[in-house]
This record gives structure tokens, C-alpha cells and sequence, in this order.
């Protein structure tokens, strides 16, 4: 037998077909589900952090004949996803809670289970490859199908964390990893991909958050970028810059969410033109790649998980905080989103834009 290796296992085809190929590669896998969700209200927790997903990744490690453990996370789950999620709406923020459990729930408990099992290695589904540069540090790069690359989401991994981690599928189109479950007999080959936050099936938000608080959100002023009243929004929770449908109210002309003011109760809108910019700003920064910026960087940077990526320069400003300049403006820099910088497809950092 090889060495022993702890994949998180979500009861998807991604993570079930890379305890597969660690199994080939000859590691002693054991799989480890977290139970991370349940909403019993709405059902919601069904999806890759529920009772499903536990009992989805037992049949996949029966067919594999590999141990399966499953842990309780919902306590740290809601104090650490939950509640930060719910807190950044709250506070005009538009958050990406899959970088928070990332960072602080799944590789933070594969590893103590690894260690517990007598493992010195974790292994997930993702879709990034792990390297080690010459100048010692690790990052994550791009995987090679760009369709499906995950490295935006992996920013927060510390230099611990990658150093003992194995991410088998950055090598491979999705296609072909449906056709390996297939090949595989695993139970879950046509399973379909889980969409969007995994604790909130139908993506309103906004009603999650009245459900967990107890109560709605406060009205408001819709205001333009002058300060001129221009009608009412129903709650902070249920907007994000850049948005323009579900104003839920006519103006005449498109207008756009260009910002939200917790302080004021208010959600200032414009023109579409109004929400570009060159200069973007982030804080609480992890450095991957480089452990730091000494000086001005030419990089690749995203400004959200579907954005592309676009040319500029990155450069410190002060103390935990850097500044992206584009070569041409981006649209819709959201606070509370990440901005994540890429050279020669490696990531060499990022933080949440301010």
C-alpha cells in the first residue's frame, strides 16, 4: 500500500473521480465527507454540504473499497461561512463564501482528520494544479481547462496547506472526467454539477438572510450619484452593484446599482458607463506566489469568479492594502469580492476589494 492520503468527498462526480485516480496513482485513500448544512425549514443542505452528500460519497467509496468517515461541521460551518456571509450583506458587501470555507473549514478539517488517521496528505476535486517554484514557495495554477479552472476560489490557501495537498483533476477537461466516472462505475457519473452557493439552493439570498435574522430587511432611498431621491428599495440584502433587474421600479432610462451605503440606508444608481473603472483596491491579502510586492507588478487580475481576467499593475498602497491598475477599465469592482493576481497562469495572490 502507498501512502495514506484524506480527499474531501462531496458526493460529486469531481471529487469521487479524484479519490479514483489517487487510488490508481497507488495512495491508500480515505474519503472524508463534511456535514456542513442543513436548513430544515426549506430543505436546503441537500447539495454538497448536506445529508446527501454524506450519504452520496458512502456509495462512492463502497464501489471504490476505500474507508469513509463522516464529520460534523455545522457548528464551525455557521460561524465561519454563515455568518460571515449574512454579515457582508448586511453591511453592503456582495461576499464570496466559497473562499472563506476554502480557507477555513474544508482544508482546515481535512488536514486535522489527515493528521488524526496518521495522513500527511489532503486531496480535493478542484479543478488547479499545486507547484512548487524555484523559489521555494507553493501557488496554484491554472488549470488546464480554463472552463472550469477553480484557482480564484483557492487564494486564501497558506503556503501549510498547499505544501501537504494533491488536486488530481487540474489536468483534465470536465468531459473527460465524466467519461472516467463512467469507466469507473461510480454511482454518481451523471450527476449533475451543483450551481452557485451550496447552502442556499434557490439563490435569494435576500430571503435566506430574513429567515436567519428573524426579521426583513430595513426600506430604504434609492438614490442617483448626485444624491436625489428616487424612489424606495425593499432592503440593502437585495442588491449588489453592477445589478440592474429586480430594481422593482421604473425609471425610464437603464439604470445600475453603483453602490450601497449601510450608514445612510441607501443604494445609489447610474448609468452603465458609471461603473467602470481602472483603479481597484483590496485588503486582508494573501501572497501566494511571491511572498509579497516589493515593487509594481505587471499581472493578469479577476475581479470576480466568471471574470476573465484583465491586464494591469499591482502595487502596495499601504499597509495590507494594494492597488490594481487596469490597462483598460473593468466593470462593476465589487466590495466584498476578491481580486485575485495572476503571472504565467500561477497565482500570486489576492484579497477582498475595498
Amino acid at each position: 500500500m502507498g501512502e495514506k492520503i484524506v480527499i474531501g468527498m462531496s458526493g460529486g462526480v469531481d471529487s469521487s473521480v479524484a479519490a479514483w485516480l489517487l487510488q490508481r496513482e497507488g495512495w491508500q485513500v480515505i474519503g472524508v465527507t463534511m456535514e456542513t448544512w442543513q436548513e430544515e425549514a426549506t430543505g436546503a443542505g441537500e447539495g454538497s454540504c448536506g445529508l446527501s452528500a454524506v450519504s452520496e460519497a458512502r456509495r462512492v467509496a463502497e464501489t471504490l473499497g476505500i474507508p469513509h468517515v463522516a464529520l460534523d461541521f455545522r457548528e464551525p460551518f455557521r460561524q465561519q461561512v454563515v455568518e460571515y456571509f449574512m454579515r457582508e450583506y448586511e453591511a453592503g458587501r456582495t461576499p464570496n463564501p466559497c473562499i472563506a470555507c476554502n480557507r477555513y473549514i474544508k482544508w482546515e478539517a481535512l488536514r486535522t482528520e489527515a493528521r488524526r488517521l496518521g495522513a500527511d496528505w489532503i486531496a480535493t476535486g478542484h479543478y488547479a494544479r499545486i507547484r512548487q517554484l524555484e523559489n521555494g514557495r507553493y501557488a496554484v495554477e491554472r488549470a488546464a481547462s480554463a472552463a472550469k479552472d477553480q484557482t480564484y476560489a483557492l487564494y486564501r490557501l497558506t503556503q501549510e496547506q498547499l505544501a501537504h495537498t494533491r488536486m488530481p483533476l487540474g489536468r483534465y477537461p470536465k468531459e473527460e472526467v465524466r467519461r472516467m466516472a463512467e469507466e469507473a462505475g461510480l454511482p454518481v457519473a451523471h450527476k449533475p454539477d451543483s450551481q452557485e452557493i451550496c447552502f442556499i439552493p434557490d439563490q435569494d439570498y435576500a430571503a435566506f438572510i430574513s429567515r436567519q435574522r428573524g426579521r426583513e430587511p430595513a426600506e430604504g432611498d434609492f438614490v442617483d450619484t448626485e444624491g436625489r431621491v428616487l424612489g424606495r428599495h425593499r432592503g440593502l440584502t437585495h442588491y449588489t452593484v453592477g445589478q440592474r433587474k429586480g430594481l422593482g421600479i421604473a425609471f425610464g432610462v437603464p439604470m445600475f446599482v453603483q453602490k450601497l451605503c449601510p450608514g445612510t440606508n441607501q443604494v445609489v444608481l447610474g448609468s452603465n458607463e458609471q461603473l467602470f473603472t481602472r483603479r481597484v483596491r483590496c485588503r486582508n491579502l494573501n501572497f501566494m506566489a511571491v511572498p509579497g510586492l516589493p515593487e509594481p507588478l505587471p499581472v493578469t487580475a479577476k475581479i470576480r469568479y466568471s471574470h476573465k481576467g484583465a491586464a494591469g499593475t499591482i502595487r502596495m498602497v499601504g499597509e495590507d492594502l494594494a492597488e490594481c491598475v487596469f490597462d483598460e477599465p473593468v466593470r462593476a469592482a465589487t466590495p466584498g469580492q476578491a481580486l485575485v493576481f495572476y503571472r504565467d497562469g500561477l497565482v500570486l495572490g489576492g484579497g477582498t476589494i475595498c
